[in-house]
C-alpha cells in the first residue's frame, strides 16, 4: 500500500476508512488514555478537594504594598470561601477572612486583589456577582 505524505488520503487509505467500518479498533466512548467521556466530564464538573487560589501579580502587589501578611489559617478560610463562591455557581466574588477584603476569580482559582479594613473605606465593591464572609 502507497502511503502519501501530502496531507491528503491515498485511495487504499479511502477504502480502509470506507469499506472497513465493521471494524473498529477502539471504542468510540474510550479515548486511548482509558477514561471514558463520562469519567472526563464528572472530573471537569466536580470541585477538587484541594481548591487552592493563587496570587494575581496585581494581588501579590497589593499585598505587600500594603504590608498584608496572611497565615496559614486565614490562607486556608480564603480556599474554603472561594471553593464555596465555586460551588454557588460564582464568577468573580468578594471573600472576607478577618479584616481582609478579597476579590477572587472562582473559575481561575484566583486572587484578583486585596485590601484591610483602611482601604474599604466606602465599603462598595463592584464587578462582583457574590460574596462569602468567613
Amino acid at each position: 500500500m502507497k502511503i502519501q505524505n501530502n496531507g491528503f488520503l491515498s485511495i487504499e487509505q479511502l477504502q480502509n476508512q470506507y469499506l472497513n467500518r465493521g471494524v473498529r479498533q477502539t471504542q468510540t466512548s474510550v479515548l486511548e488514555e482509558g477514561l471514558s467521556f463520562q469519567d472526563i466530564l464528572s472530573s471537569k464538573t466536580t470541585e477538587p478537594a484541594d481548591f487552592a487560589v493563587r496570587f494575581s501579580k496585581h494581588a501579590a502587589g497589593r499585598l505587600a504594598d500594603r504590608n498584608i501578611e496572611l497565615s496559614a489559617e486565614q490562607v486556608e478560610r480564603l480556599n474554603l470561601g472561594a471553593a464555596k463562591a465555586g460551588a454557588k455557581g460564582i464568577n468573580e466574588s468578594l471573600v472576607i477572612v478577618d479584616s481582609l477584603a478579597f476579590i477572587v476569580n472562582v473559575p481561575n482559582h484566583t486572587v484578583i486583589t486585596a485590601m484591610d479594613q483602611d482601604q474599604t473605606e466606602e465599603n462598595v465593591f463592584t464587578n462582583i456577582d457574590g460574596a462569602v464572609i468567613v
